[in-house]
Order: structure tokens, then sequence, then C-alpha cells
């Protein structure tokens, strides 16, 4: 049974403001302008009733004093070139310069006598990392996400919005949270109490088999663009961690995926696959990665390098089962491993481009770096492992100032202890952390 079968497919009301919703998931996320205020330790108490007053609420972030981050050995993951001795000056939540001490005098003149210095000698100075699949539901999942490096992160969906809610605190919040592009809700047959989160999902409620028909999921992607979300999350097999379903399993075929993509006009689809013909399905409806992916096929693995569908392994989140008490869980993690880890090398000796996803959910977060190492395990080098969490991560979010420390680019930046371009397990020893130029983290 369809929706619609006798109407043609509704358009998402807009008499819900989107301020509502945003509201809405904001309180859900444990977030509120007092919270955010106590936690940023000196705004006013003005600014925690009412609305907000000032530049910010037009979605410019609060002034951050400028930054200098000196001595370190500055990477750049696209050149894999280093500069020893390096000068990072971050200004205006931007990169004012980068480089030696000769070619940044200028600008750290500019900014003497106002600027926090940091002294990152001995260490690696990197832009800040990127995860492409994270589940963060509230101001704790973001704050942890942040802790480990990763500064800007794709959403694999929430459950009422939080994601979108989420999305909106860097811009006059920074440091509060990582830059988010949001999902949404994820397209899936079962949407359960997530129903709630807008008026206009309760129609969907009627679907005595869920949300199946390409009607319906249409409709429903449409219902999260119009609430915010910048990308679609859906699914071709269930769940690898619940131990009573079977991964394996086809929940969407292609047509359905496809009527997905076409609804979702232009934004990136991710897609949870991990059957063979789940995942070949994904790939030619033409959803722009694939997540998960352990029985991806040689023949699809060919189609995603011609297509240029990216790949997100999760490596931890499949490799973590095979710990797992549940004897279930321990048998898929040790099975799926080796298999993961195949299909990642054969991903890359094809040509598709491998980007870095941990699967964090709630408060449950992987660092960026873990999965970096993962990566590295499996085969990618050093530098392509950086490049996952980087610049192939900020090139399939559709940004170009993030991943990268140039000029004009976005001021999240990390320090850490070992060089990356010698070891992925460098990523893991983050000692400092800035987001949207604020320090969140230091440990010098």
């Amino acid at each position: 049974m369809c929706l619609h079968d006798h109407t043609s497919a509704p358009t998402p009301s807009s008499k819900l403001p989107r301020r509502g919703i945003l509201a809405g998931a904001a309180a859900l996320a444990g977030i509120s302008v007092a919270s955010v205020a106590a936690q940023l330790g000196g705004a006013s108490a003005a600014r925690a009733t009412g609305r907000p007053a000032g530049p910010n609420y037009h979605g410019r972030p609060l002034a951050q004093p400028p930054l200098v981050i000196e001595g370190g050995t500055v990477v750049d993951p696209l050149t894999g070139d280093a500069v020893q001795d390096g000068v990072l000056v971050l200004d205006g939540g931007k990169v004012a310069a980068v480089g030696t001490r000769d070619e940044t005098r200028k600008a750290v003149a500019a900014v003497a006598g106002r600027a926090q210095v940091l002294n990152a000698t001995g260490r690696w100075v990197l832009p800040g990392l990127v995860d492409v699949h994270v589940h963060a539901n509230a101001l704790a999942d973001a704050r942890l996400i942040l802790q480990g490096g990763a500064t800007s992160v794709r959403s694999g969906s929430s459950s009422f919005y939080q994601d979108v809610a989420l999305a909106a605190l860097p811009g006059w919040a920074p440091g509060i949270s990582p830059r988010m592009t949001p999902a949404g809700l994820f397209v899936s047959p079962d949407l359960g109490d997530s129903l709630l989160a807008d008026p206009d999902l309760a129609p969907l409620a009627t679907l005595p088999a869920g949300v199946r028909q390409p009607a319906d999921l249409a409709y429903l992607t449409r219902v999260n663009l119009a609430r915010g979300a910048q990308v679609i999350k859906t699914r071709a097999n269930p769940r690898a961690g619940l131990p009573e379903q079977d991964p394996r399993e086809l929940v969407y075929n292609q047509e359905q995926l496809s009527a997905v993509v076409k609804a979702a006009n232009g934004a990136g689809v991710l897609c949870h696959a991990y059957s063979a013909e789940g995942i070949d399905g994904a790939v030619r409806a033409g959803v722009r990665s694939i997540e998960h992916g352990v029985f991806v096929s040689e023949e699809t693995i060919a189609e995603m390098a011609r297509r240029g569908t990216y790949f997100t392994p999760t490596m931890d989140a499949i490799t973590s089962m095979a710990s797992s008490p549940n004897p279930i869980l321990a048998a898929r993690g040790q099975e799926y491993t080796p298999i993961l880890q195949a299909a990642v090398l054969a991903a890359k000796e094809a040509g598709v481009t491998i980007v870095a996803g941990t699967d964090s959910f709630g408060t449950d977060v992987t660092p960026i770096g873990t999965e970096a190492r993962l990566l590295a395990e499996a085969g990618l080098s050093p530098l392509e492992a950086l490049r996952a969490a980087t610049t192939h991560a900020a090139n399939l979010l559709g940004v170009r100032d993030v991943g990268r420390l140039v000029r004009g680019a976005q001021a999240d930046a990390i320090v850490v202890d070992a060089d990356p371009l010698a070891t992925a397990s460098a990523l893991e020893q983050v000692r400092v952390v800035v987001a949207q130029g604020a320090v969140v983290r230091n440990g010098l």
C-alpha cells in the first residue's frame, strides 16, 4: 500500500517554521541558549533569554581572539609537503597566514598583542579532521567528537533533527559543535517515534508496511530537505550491530534507492549497505557514498571507480564487533574484518576514493584518528589515511575551505605528537584542537 495511491505526492507543508524545528531539535539535543552561554563561560545573561542580539544572530560567529601556532611542522595533506618550524595565524575565523616564519612575519605582527600564542615545537600542525559518518544527537556527543580532532562531520542521521540544530551552532557559538553537514531522519522503512519529529511525517504512520513505496520514500526525503538536511541517509540492508538483524537481507532495492536519489535533487545520498546485491543496487541508483560495504564485489568496485562513488568503510564499527560479549556480534566482527580490509585494499587499487567515518553514536565516540589508523592497517599509506580524514572527506562534503591549512580556509586545526606522514597512528595523538577559531582542547 502506498500513501499516495490515489493522489499526487504532496509537498511538505511550510506552515511549521524551520525555527520551530530547530528549537525542538535543540531541546532534544540538550541545547539551549543558556546552556551554550554557560559553556562559553562568560556570555551575558541577556543572551540566555529572548531573541539573541548582535551580528551573530544573522549567522556570523562571535568574535574570537586571533591565534598563532608556531614552531611545529605544518603539513599539507593535499601535497604531502611539510614546513618545519612553521607558523599558522588564525584570525576572524579564517587562516590569515601559514608558512615559514619569514612568510608569516607580517601576519604575526598584525595580531601582536591581541593573539593567543601556542608553541608547537617538536609537534605537527594539521587541519582539523573530517569524520564523514557520525550520529551526534546532543551537545555531549559534539564535545567528544571535537576532543578527538574532528572539527567537521557529516551526520549519518539523527532521530529528531538534532543534527540540524547542531549545524546551526558554529554560526554564533564557535567551538561548541563541529561543522555539521546534517542528514535529518534516516530514510528507512520503520521510523518509530521519529514520526513525531515533524507533523508532516504523520501521514507515514498510516503505512502498514512502513516507508517502502517510491512515492513515500521521495516524500520523506523532501521533508528532510525542507527541514534543513543537506544530505540524505538511506539503507540497502539492516544493521550488522544488532544481533537479531541479518545485515545481508535486502531492505531497499535499486528502484527504491533511485527514488531517494532523485528526490534528493542533488543532495548527496549516503547508503548503509553490506550485501553485494545491496551495495551494487545503491551504486547503480546513484548514491554519493557507500557506508560499511563489507561484501562489495569486484564488479561493483569497478563501477564505483567509474562513477566516482565514495567508500566509507567505518573500519572501527566493524572490527570492534569482534570483542563484543554477544557471540553473534563477535562472530560477525571476526568474519567481516578481513573481508572489509580486503575490500578497502581492492577499492584503493581500483581508484575508488576512500574516506574516514567512525559511525560514532551518541557519547560512544571513536576518535577519527583511530579510523585513520585502521584504514592504514587495511592498506592505505599514512598520507592516504590522512587524506581520507581531510581533503578526500572535504571533497565528499562539497566544502573547499576545510581539510587544508591555506590562506582563507576555515580556522580549524589540530596539533599532534607524531609525524602523520610516517604513521597514521599520529592522528590518535591529538594535543590541541581548534574549531572555528576557538581552542577547544589545549594539552601543550
